[in-house]
């Protein structure tokens, strides 16, 4: 895997460290990442539930009139 080095605040990298209970900057950058893209997949997923409904309704055939 290919790694990428960054320059962080050093009070920022141990605020997250204390919240994360984790012991290196790198362990906790990492967990501020992987919760980011948790969050966007758990997004994406609710997103989805709610559109489906709309989408089932879109493809039935319309009511016969008359």
């Amino acid at each position: 895997m290919a790694k990428v080095n960054i320059s962080l605040d050093a009070e920022l990298v141990v605020e997250v460290m204390v919240l994360a209970g984790v012991g290196s900057p790198q362990d906790a950058v990492e967990a501020v990442v992987r919760d980011y893209i948790a969050r966007g997949h758990r997004t994406e997923a609710r997103i989805q539930r709610q559109d489906e409904p709309l989408r089932a309704a879109d493809s039935l055939p319309p009511l016969p009139e008359g």
